[in-house]
């Protein structure tokens, strides 16, 4: 395959684009799939050329956080692989599920050339990005290829010919993708046949290890089409539950299972679960007969749909001598909430499960209870490259919120800017964008924003055209969205978009972990000081309206008075009240939550201060005045 000329290759690109056959190459099928979605699906121009992406140093370690368990148990076969095609110039990419290089190997004196190449950490080869390239379409079709030279529909990376083969984790998910680059190779497409060899062989242990890692109590059933190469290097391995049900197994063992059963392997639903004899002649008593002690020649399984396989069956107890390597149950992010309260750690595990999923999530909890800061961890733990955006729906005014959220083109109104603006929505695109006190967005933009979420696309103000976009949107809210719908208040098809999982964060006072924030919290100030059990107590009988933002707040008070040890006196007039009280009970009661009207007359109706405790802006505290009728009594500026 000769090197194309830039012109040959855009003429090339564009006559396929429009239907002509092509001439004197012969492309791979997979190779032609991806250069049609490029044109028409990821709209993108032959003609453009970019050099390699790098995501930002602060995405890359959220990335690598969110693979750091695949990362540890693929990076000593990296390595075994790396140094068998030492001297070839070869360059292995680890890639997460988003199509971000999250390991490397590659020789020091390319580094230079390799990073401008994008066959470094860190560089971005999602499709809809770079073009076609191995990662990206790898993730698109699931499949091992081989992209050489001018299959690449960025001309910029023609130089190249990379091959790459998918990992499946034990959900049958598409997890990473391993690819085997070269910056320079011959001319001849056949000449990386080799490369695709290995780079699937790669990945087939990765799979392999990852399964007996976590196979736990189960037994592993390894299965191979000849007995030579049972021992060795199996076809297919299982993993059996102790009720004899298939509880994992390898993606070439799911191929097979759906192949056995007449089922589709992308539904490992109807897989897992299943007992091992819904799809062979044995069950897991007859596993001991399939151990080592016997030929291998003896050790044969018939599958269901006739074909024979020569199986290898390790017991439980073989395996629990190496230390197995188990997935951490919360990304660092998350984790870096936990301070100990049971209910608080048990909404941070349902987020762990949720933030690699796509799906829209709704937090509930009061004013200050930290939605937002579960927010960005779930962002931080999702991996997705784009930015996290935050907007607070009750902070902006009405007139302006549907410019800031879609953004608007040049000439839309007299006094914007000249050159438009971008919404905040855009600015999310591959991101998140955080929707807080939704509850309070007016039901106009409330429909907009459900044609957003259906559609993926938005429409600036000005604009006849709609633009794609790949947001995740959490939403939070104080205020009970169901009963809001309820009263016709909320859109109940908008909410039904928004909630596809929902969070509650407890209030402050229900948590059992206040010492803990307390001191955390301290630490951030920078203050060392200690606290003494008296000021600990008043803290822990405290309602805290504010929740969060009224403790951070307190404890920034304290720090600047307190020269040797924070005691009572340094604490806030509204916590040195209940003192005595928390004095005399060695276990404090949670107090009941203060309505609007308790916190203004704490305040002496001073708005400004009731909207510091509460931790939301002086408006918001005028609108629910006004809603509640306490305009009378509460009618102090501030």
């Amino acid at each position: 395959m000769p090197v194309q000329s830039y012109s040959a290759h855009v003429q090339e690109l564009e006559a396929f684009g429009m239907g002509y056959p092509l001439h004197g190459q012969e492309r791979d099928r997979a190779v032609l799939g991806s250069w049609r979605r490029c044109i028409d699906q990821h709209r993108l121009d032959p003609s453009h050329t970019s050099d390699a992406h790098i995501v930002p140093a602060g995405q890359l370690r959220a990335h690598q956080e969110e693979s750091e368990p695949l990362i540890h148990i693929a990076r000593s076969g990296l390595e075994r692989l790396y140094q068998q095609l030492k001297g070839l110039d070869y360059v292995l990419l680890l890639a997460d599920q988003h199509g971000v290089a999250v390991d490397f190997l590659g020789h020091d004196r390319h580094a230079s050339d390799l990073r401008n190449a994008g066959l470094y950490l860190g560089a971005q080869w999602r499709e809809d990005t770079a073009g076609t390239s191995a990662v990206g379409t790898c993730l698109a079709t699931g499949e091992a290829i081989t992209v050489h030279q001018s299959d690449h529909f960025n001309f910029t990376h023609t130089t190249l010919s990379c091959s790459a083969a998918p990992i499946y984790n034990l959900q049958g998910e598409l997890a990473a993708v391993l690819d085997l680059s070269l910056l320079r190779s011959p001319a001849e497409r056949a000449s990386q046949q080799m490369a695709l060899h290995l780079v699937t062989a790669a990945a087939r242990r990765v799979e392999l290890a990852n399964l007996m890692a976590q196979s736990g109590s189960d037994w592993v059933l390894r299965l191979a089409q000849s007995p030579d190469f049972l021992d060795v290097d199996t076809d297919v391995t299982l993993s059996i539950d102790p009720r004899g049900r298939i509880r994992a197994m390898t993606h070439a063992g799911a191929r097979m299972l759906a192949t056995s059963a007449g089922l589709d392997w992308r539904q490992r639903q109807l897989l897992a679960g299943k007992p091992l004899s819904h799809f062979f002649d044995v069950d897991t008593n007859q596993l001991p007969l399939l151990m080592r002690d016997r030929p291998a020649l003896e050790r044969i399984l018939r599958a269901r749909d006739g074909s024979i396989w020569f199986a290898l069956a390790l017991a439980p107890q073989e395996r629990s001598r190496a230390p197995a390597t188990s997935r951490p149950s919360l990304q660092p992010a998350l984790q870096a909430l936990d301070t100990g309260d049971a209910a608080v750690r048990q909404v941070l595990q349902k987020a762990a499960k949720l933030a690699p999923q796509n799906l829209p999530i709704l937090v509930q909890g009061e004013t200050g209870s930290g939605k937002e800061f579960l927010a960005r961890a779930l962002h931080a733990a999702s991996g997705r490259s784009g930015a996290f955006i935050a907007i607070n729906c009750a902070a902006i005014p009405e007139a302006l919120l549907e410019s800031e959220l879609f953004g608007y083109l040049p000439g839309t109104w007299t006094g914007g800017a000249s050159k438009g603006r971008p919404g905040l929505i855009e600015a999310a695109d591959h991101g998140t964008l955080f929707l807080d006190e939704i509850g309070d967005m007016p039901l106009t933009l409330q429909a907009k924003l459900l044609r957003v979420l259906s559609e993926s696309e938005i429409t600036p103000l000005g604009a006849r055209a709609p633009r794609k976009v790949d947001i995740r949107v959490i939403s939070a809210s104080h205020r009970p969205l169901a009963e809001l719908a309820a009263a016709g208040s909320f859109r109940s098809d908008l909410l039904y978009r928004l909630n596809a999982a929902e969070l509650r964060l407890p209030a402050l006072r229900e948590r059992s972990d206040i010492s803990t924030l307390a001191k955390r919290m301290l630490a951030h100030l920078g203050c060392n000081l200690p606290i003494s059990e008296t000021a600990l107590a008043a803290l822990q009988s405290h309602h805290w309206p504010g929740n969060l933002r009224e403790l951070h707040n307190a404890l920034r008070y304290a720090a600047a008075l307190a020269d040797q040890q924070i005691d009572t006196a340094h604490l806030p007039d509204a916590l040195q009240a209940t003192t005595a009280m928390a004095a005399d009970s060695a276990t404090p009661q949670p107090a009941p939550a203060a309505s609007l009207e308790q916190v203004l007359a704490q305040c002496n109706g001073n708005v400004s201060e009731a909207a510091r405790l509460l931790g939301v802006n002086r408006s918001t505290i005028h609108r629910r005045i006004q809603r509640q009728q306490l305009s009378r009594s509460f009618s102090k500026p501030g």
